[in-house]
């Protein structure tokens, strides 16, 4: 029977999806015009509206473990329903009855075998293997505090807010972020390029202290960007979970035959499935499969169990629906994705976000032209400003009551004196600066301590847009009380595209000065040491120098991330502490001071960068993409003083790998060689970490200036396996704990030329002696650690394990070493 008829009129259906036996809401239920591929599904508490033009006389409804149930309607007009839907008797008894009467196993097991059929149709049925596929995109995230104690309201802090509050399932809550995005996308497959245009947006944020641009960001990446049951891993919650058909998901998973539906024409097999181990990073859930040959997913839904090795993680839930299209195929249209967190793992306060998207208007290989491939992957119209009717129409589902509202509130709100302090507050906290207007106080490096200086008390800041969008000034004043020596820097940036300094993209010009004092081999930083934790050292620390610097920089980054900084600096250094320079004479001359004048280019790549923006800094987000840097410097002879005319190259390449269930690897190769006859402070000194902290970037077990070279190569690697062991042993696997790897080697050497005991007319490497630990020439064997670390410990603690392999011999050096890192994470 046709259930449209000629006419074009409107048919609308709204109302609730009830379970027949409990009388409780059924979420994620299928309601579909019969025999037509417009549908949508039901939300958390059993509410739908589906709404075409046309005149239908059926609608489809159809659940995981349900009876499915057409219903007659009334064609052209707008209908009201309450439907109950029967539990299917078929739903569990499968599972019990397979899972206790014999051990699983794969072979024989025909839910495996279908599986292994939807494996091989995966290429066939994802819309992205069109050589050409066009789509519209809509998406809503939003994120709520729930479980609010109702005596906070009664405080004078929170009272004047009662207006945001909000009763959900008898618990209070208030929403504190909401945002609606509508994209266009395009995408050619053979030469790969998407292009993604962000035509409206229509956002609100209450918590100020977070950049709204980077918290949505942040939001989408943890609600996942984009959610494809066909590829091997779907990367959601900051981790990679493996995919419940990915290609060797029977591995990892149990799978059962629970259920067969018929929704119209369409005969459909329900398949559930759980993970072997409990702790890993997979999911559990149902999929709905066609059994017309293409072995098709229509419906798939994911959770977690509560085992998972995630910290704060209450509930997940995600929903994919798929309809069928004209083709034959099945695209996906919309992801609704859910999760919940807090401090308790089963009660109290907690944060609860949701990342709905909706896909439709597919267009399946019809190609635009050649040209129009070569714009950018990421476009945004001019004006993304839509009024209030225009987004009722753009809607795909309708935006409940209360995020109306919150709209609204959110106008009041920030219009409140209260409000305005309490978010000012949060900020100072969160970020460590205090703004003030114009000017932003630093507070992350007011106190840290050091051998040389004794306890260091430093005070600065630096300029916001609201004193200038093109100029900014940065700057700190420092004093210790053992040196008795004031220290300072001042930097000004003149922005040509009126961004600052601190956010993407740059395109400055800078003139800085500094006096400051430093360490050779602290990391390639001239301050890592003077964070308070960084303070607390290990072995014996007393190699310094004064440096007065002069640089000016002109930095360029493109929007698709290569960058570049071209610039010269004049650098006067003086040794102090245990350090000291003299010439490798017979007289052992002393140097008073090494003056240098270098140009330097500085070139950065990063494919594909994702940067996480808050109001007052910029954080990588890692992806699978690798970024490259070269780094060469040029010294002049002869201008402003400078004594010295060499030139050196270093480049290096960072790349994290995700292995799925295994976690991830960090791996850096780099590699450098400097040409000229230079004396030690001038050649490269290995970066090593006295600190207690660990630090992935350095030799953890080196001392400061131990080793140069004049060339190297370098090999780090860092294996963070995110509890894949440790959640199998049995006393243990409770605690989720994480377990790391490392290993880091450093080969190079010392050319003759630049060898003190082997040329004349250089300086003279620090003997071990008072104290000191020496200087060496990194020789042909390689400098090598590895280490074995625990991480998660009461959810904040890491400690590596650190065993030295090479040049043991060395005055001062430790075989073995702990370090320590204070990590709060998901």
């Amino acid at each position: 029977m046709v259930s449209v008829c000629c006419f074009a009129q409107r048919t609308s259906i709204s109302g609730k999806v009830l379970d027949a036996e409990t009388g409780q809401p059924v979420s994620r239920v299928s309601v579909t015009f019969t025999n037509t591929h417009t549908g949508t599904s039901t939300d958390s508490q059993g509410w739908f509206k589906l709404s075409a033009m046309g005149s239908f006389l059926h609608v489809t409804i159809s659940a995981i473990g349900y009876q499915t149930l057409e219903k007659a309607i009334a064609p052209g007009t707008i209908n009201e329903v309450q439907i109950k839907l029967a539990k299917s008797q078929t739903v569990l008894k499968e599972v019990s009855v397979r899972g206790r009467s014999k051990p699983y196993r794969n072979k024989g097991n025909p839910a495996v075998e279908l599986i292994r059929r939807i494996i091989a149709n995966k290429d066939s049925n994802r819309a992205q293997s069109a050589a050409y596929l066009q789509y519209d995109q809509y998406e809503r995230i939003g994120l709520t505090m729930f479980s609010i104690p109702p005596p906070l309201l009664n405080t004078f802090l929170f009272k004047p807010y009662r207006f945001m509050i909000d009763t959900v399932n008898g618990k209070l809550s208030a929403d504190v972020y909401l945002a609606e995005k509508r994209f266009k996308h395009y995408d050619r497959r053979d030469p790969e390029k998407s292009i993604q245009i962000l035509e409206s947006q229509k956002e609100s944020n209450i918590i100020k202290f977070i950049d709204t641009a980077g918290l949505n960001m942040y939001l989408n990446r943890l609600y996942g960007n984009t959610i494809d049951i066909y590829q091997n891993n779907i990367f959601v919650i900051n981790r990679q979970f493996l995919s419940p058909i990915a290609d060797h998901s029977p591995d990892f998973y149990k799978f059962f035959i629970t259920d067969t539906i018929r929704t119209g024409k369409d005969s459909l097999v329900e398949l559930s499935f759980v993970p072997r181990n409990k702790g890993d990073i997979l999911f559990e859930g149902h999929l709905l499969v066609t059994l017309d040959g293409r072995y098709a997913v229509t419906y798939c839904e994911l959770n977690v169990n509560g085992q998972i090795n995630i910290n704060f993680l209450r509930t997940v839930n995600i929903g994919l629906n798929f309809q069928k299209q004209p083709n034959g195929r099945y695209f996906l249209t919309k992801s609704d994705v859910k999760a919940d967190f807090g401090i308790l793992k089963n009660k109290g306060f907690g944060v609860a976000g949701e990342r709905a998207v909706y896909y439709s208007n597919y267009v399946v290989d019809t190609p635009k032209d050649p040209a129009f491939y070569k714009g950018k992957s990421e476009q945004v119209l001019t004006d993304l400003n839509r009024p209030d009717s225009t987004w009722q129409q753009q809607r795909p589902d309708t935006l409940p009551k209360k995020q109306l509202l919150f709209y609204q509130n959110v106008v009041k709100l920030e219009k409140m004196k209260s409000f305005k302090t309490a978010t000012w507050l949060a900020a100072t906290l969160t970020s460590g600066y205090a703004d003030a207007g114009v000017f932003q106080f630093n507070l992350n490096n007011i106190f840290a301590f050091s051998s040389l200086e004794g306890s260091r008390f430093a005070i600065g800041g630096r300029t916001t847009p609201q004193f200038n969008k093109t100029i900014y000034f940065e700057g700190y004043i420092a004093y210790g009380t053992k040196d008795n020596k004031f220290k300072d820097n001042a930097n000004i940036y003149y922005s040509f595209n009126k961004t600052p300094f601190y956010r993407f993209p740059n395109n400055y010009l800078k003139l800085s000065q500094q006096y400051d004092i430093s360490q050779p081999g602290s990391n390639f930083s001239s301050g890592n040491f003077r964070s308070p934790l960084s303070s607390f050292q290990s072995g014996t620390n007393s190699y310094y120098f004064y440096a007065q610097t002069y640089k000016v920089d002109y930095m360029k980054e493109f929007d698709n991330h290569f960058s570049f900084d071209i610039g010269f600096n004049r650098r006067d250094q003086q040794a102090t502490g245990a350090l000291s320079y003299t010439m490798n004479n017979a007289q052992h001359t002393p140097v008073d001071r090494i003056v240098t004048s270098v140009a330097a280019l500085s070139l950065r790549y990063a494919p594909h960068e994702q940067l996480y923006q808050t109001t007052n800094d910029r954080l990588v987000v890692h992806n699978k993409y690798p970024i490259y840097t070269l780094q060469v410097n040029q010294g002049l002879n002869g201008v402003l003083n400078g004594s010295f005319k060499f030139t050196s190259f270093t480049a290096s390449i960072v790349k994290r790998l995700f292995m799925s269930q295994l976690g991830y690897a960090d791996i850096t190769l780099l590699g450098n060689q400097t040409v000229s006859k230079l004396p030690f402070p001038l050649l490269n000194v290995a970066p090593a970490n006295q600190a207690i902290i660990y630090d992935p970037d350095a030799y953890n077990l080196m001392h400061y200036l131990e080793f140069v070279s004049d060339h190297y190569v370098g090999f780090n690697y860092t294996q963070s396996f995110k509890g894949f062991f440790l959640n199998k042993v049995p006393l243990i696997k409770h605690l989720k704990w994480r377990e790391y790897l490392s290993f880091k080697a450093l080969y190079g050497g010392l050319r003759a030329e630049n060898n003190p005991k082997l040329s004349t007319g250089l300086y003279d490497f620090p003997a071990a002696a008072a104290g000191a630990t020496g200087t060496y020439a990194l020789g042909n064997t390689p400098y090598m650690e590895a280490g074995v670390g625990i991480g998660n410990i009461f959810k904040l603690l890491r400690i590596d394990g650190i065993r030295r392999l090479t040049y043991l011999n060395n005055p001062g050096a430790s075989k073995y070493g702990v370090k320590f890192t204070v990590d709060i994470s998901l």
